[in-house]
């Protein structure tokens, strides 16, 4: 049976999201041995908070992760998932490659082609196509992060002859990762990026189709299945009567979960507690939430 290397989501989502408890996380994750720090993107929420509470009140994703590489050294950095049609490429990869240089080379990209018509119009961005965009935006970000000079007249991008320095620490830019649920993504995924990355909704009794797509599409291209990530956001609630849903229950329970998500081919999880109901809310008490965290952090210490 395979291993999945464990991360942990910092609290970015509701009353708990606080500078204190960044840092303490953050270290605290570190400390015990954790691979990665997660973060996700969230610009707008409805006003009837349709789409659940842990959308509600969310930090920003790149500052959040600036903040906390400033106070590690070890662990990973990553984004699940920064929306691409929100940002010109030239930007992001301009955001993304400084926070790569200031991390010291620790940042691993999560990128998605979005899906909340409001933050589309919010943005002035344009809903439709945008995974026919995504195709044209990944190479151009590797260009932006790789070449000394760059000139890039595409279909929908463009970029003058010019330089953009400094260049990322990571040789060829940080990782990319793409989200996404839908067979074109999955296989997109396979073909461009460097893994894949679960959706908090994702139904993790059957997450190893979805690798299967992915690592099909890359050995499609030529590309070695056997390198790319599968990395899984894992919506956990550590509670003994949560029933039968994985990652729901008994320390005991999600631990059993945790091998056979790696039987399915899921390489690498991320454990995240914004989505739980009593933790990543505005209403929650802050202090519980902390506890709480404090507690998983230390029942899921890799290694244990």
């Amino acid at each position: 049976m395979g291993v999945v290397e464990l991360g942990f989501a910092l609290p970015v989502s509701g009353s708990w999201a606080t500078v204190d408890n960044l840092l303490r996380v953050a270290t605290r994750a570190e400390e015990l041995g954790y691979r990665s720090l997660w973060t996700m993107q969230r610009l707008l929420s409805p006003p009837d908070a349709g789409w659940g509470d842990a959308y509600r009140s969310v930090l920003d994703p790149i500052a959040t992760l600036s903040f906390v590489a400033a106070r590690t050294s070890r662990a990973r950095l990553g984004v699940a998932v920064l929306n691409m049609p929100f940002f010109a490429p030239a930007l992001l990869a301009k955001q993304l490659g400084t926070l790569d240089v200031l991390s010291g080379g620790r940042l691993d990209v999560g990128l998605g082609v979005g899906w909340s018509t409001e933050e589309f119009a919010a943005v002035g961005a344009d809903i439709a196509g945008r995974g026919k965009r995504a195709e044209e935006y990944i190479p151009l970000l590797r260009k932006l992060w790789t070449e000394e000079v760059i000139e890039h007249h595409g279909a929908r991008y463009e970029v003058p002859a010019s330089r953009m320095d400094p260049k990322p620490v990571q040789a060829g830019g940080p990782p990319i990762l793409l989200g996404g649920a839908a067979e074109p993504a999955l296989r997109r995924a396979g073909r461009l990026a460097d893994g894949w990355i679960s959706s908090s909704r994702a139904d993790l009794t059957t997450i190893g189709a979805s690798a299967r797509l992915v690592r099909d599409a890359a050995t499609a291209a030529g590309r070695d299945p056997d390198q790319l990530r599968v990395i899984c956001r894992g919506v956990l609630l550590a509670r003994p009567d949560q029933g039968e849903r994985p990652l729901t229950g008994s320390v005991e329970k999600i631990r059993d979960d945790l091998g056979a998500l790696a039987e399915q081919g899921v390489t690498e999880l991320f454990i995240d507690l914004n989505f739980d109901p009593a933790i990543g809310t505005p209403d929650a008490d802050p202090a519980a939430s902390m506890a709480h965290a404090e507690s998983v952090l230390a029942d899921f210490a890799p290694g244990r």
